[in-house]
């Protein structure tokens, strides 16, 4: 049977395949609107991530930056508060009355050991909090959430039921003191028992959302430590002292300084404590702040200059406590 070979002819020859079309021209406006939308894509590549946060910097700047400048502005003048408009050139004349100002370092003392006494037993308990809680523990969501309760409720809610619990008559403090037979405290008007009453509000509020940072930390160290320190021999105490701890520092050193600024900005608590005082922190100012001070010069006495002068002090403060941070931090890094 004859079987039939039919090869193709070479492309351009005749009888062959037809050669291949080059390849269409794009239109001139279909070109430019390509063009046109490449580089559209291109800038908003470039800027829209300025976009995206620009709602904050323009918050910033204006909630932030232009009242920390002028606040610096009115502090070099002397301004009142019923013609914030009518300014009178005072130099540093509002800084120097500060280290005259008894009232001042009588708020900066009381603001010192507020904070400590809020601070120290605050971290402690929630240290010992978060370790507990590190545990498997049935519930363990439930307490987790009921820690962070008192960081949510409203500093006058908790300020007013703390003054109901510190009542020198009928409070339930004195209440319980007066079982045990100590005489009644008066919280409110006594130096020491009042800035201890201030700290506990302080201490309630914090502890939970501290013990959760601390958990937070805790449960990112590895498991692998404690198995060979249990391996070593050593029990829980031993393993939370050179194995939690250690691993904590950064943590520790964190909570430390955020509590430390807190407290020097201390102010709802003192205030809602004694309403009748106001701004003065009690009677004879024994639990007046610094951020109590500045309200009272501001708002109170009407002087916005002087106001003025005493949050750049309280700025600077701050600024002292971030350097110390930052040294403390490199050194701990270094060590370890």
């Amino acid at each position: 049977m004859a079987t039939r070979h039919d090869t193709a002819a070479p492309p351009g020859k005749e009888g062959g395949a037809a050669p291949a079309r080059p390849p269409a021209e794009v239109p001139a406006e279909v070109a430019r609107k390509r063009a046109r939308l490449s580089r559209r894509w291109q800038r908003d590549m470039r800027w829209s991530p300025y976009a995206f946060v620009s709602p904050f910097f323009l918050l910033f700047a204006a909630f932030g930056l232009f009242p920390l400048i002028y606040t610096a502005w009115a502090s070099l003048h002397s301004v009142e508060l019923t013609a914030p408009t009518d300014m009178e050139w005072a130099g540093l004349r509002n800084y120097t009355r500060i280290f005259d100002d008894d009232f001042y370092w009588n708020a900066a003392k009381n603001t010192l050991t507020i904070g400590l006494i809020s601070t120290v037993p605050q971290l402690m308990m929630a240290l010992g909090i978060a370790h507990i809680l590190n545990y498997r523990l049935r519930a363990s969501t439930f307490y987790r959430v009921a820690m962070l309760a008192p960081y949510a409720t409203s500093i006058a809610a908790a300020s007013l039921v703390f003054v109901l619990l510190f009542g020198r008559d009928y409070g339930m403090i004195n209440w319980a003191l007066d079982l045990v037979g100590v005489d009644k405290v008066d919280w409110q008007n006594d130096k020491w028992p009042s800035q201890i009453a201030v700290s506990s509000i302080v201490i309630w509020r914090w502890t939970g959302y501290n013990a959760l940072i601390y958990l937070a930390a805790m449960q990112a160290i590895p498991q692998d430590l404690y198995e060979s320190a249990a391996l070593d021999g050593a029990n829980r105490w031993q393993q939370f002292l050179n194995v939690t701890l250690p691993s904590l520092r950064p943590t520790i050193l964190f909570t430390c300084v955020v509590s430390t600024i807190g407290a020097s900005q201390l102010f709802g608590e003192p205030l809602l404590f004694d309403a009748n005082k106001g701004a003065s922190g009690g009677a004879q100012h024994q639990f007046q702040t610094l951020g109590l001070y500045m309200y009272e010069q501001g708002w109170v006495n009407q002087h916005l200059g002087r106001a003025s002068a005493i949050a750049w002090t309280m700025f600077l403060i701050l600024i002292v406590i971030g350097i110390v941070n930052y040294v403390i931090s490199r050194r701990l890094r270094a060590s370890s």
